[in-house]
């Protein structure tokens, strides 16, 4: 038996917002389909230099990903979600850690979400929650950039 449930999506998005969000969408389901090491390098190249995405930037490439996609905003989407609120805020100048891992309570799941100031944004869990196994953080110095 399934539970029924509503998708929540993000109101007042820009314009300009979702139509970042829209260009983003499709590069973002494409990455989505590669093997985990090559998302991690495509994604290690596309941060550099960026500065680190502060919690409210985050949050607004999260919530623009949100407004634009179904599949974004469905509880199936945190793959596509993450990866394109990262290319958002990288269209923005800013990159946030983006993560991927698996939640450290019972029972196990996968899952995939960014991080601004060292906290996951827009996921509604408190800090430790999941267990990050790959993550790619901003730049951190001159040999990343």
């Amino acid at each position: 038996m399934t539970t029924p449930s509503a998708l929540e999506r993000p109101t007042g998005v820009p314009l300009v917002r979702r139509t970042a969000a829209r260009l983003v969408l499709l590069p973002a389901v494409v990455l989505a389909l590669l093997p985990p090491r090559h998302i991690r390098t495509a994604l290690g190249i596309l941060r550099r230099g960026a500065a680190p995405a502060s919690t409210g930037q985050a949050q607004n490439a999260r919530d623009a990903m949100c407004a634009v996609s179904l599949l974004c905003a469905g509880p199936k989407g945190c793959l596509p979600r993450s990866l394109g609120a990262a290319l958002l805020c990288r269209l923005g100048g800013t990159w946030p850690t983006w993560c991927t891992g698996v939640r450290v309570t019972p029972p196990f799941t996968a899952h995939a979400w960014i991080e601004a100031e060292g906290r996951p944004v827009g996921e509604g869990v408190p800090q430790g929650y999941f267990a990050r196994l790959v993550a790619v953080a901003p730049p951190s110095g001159p040999a990343d950039r």
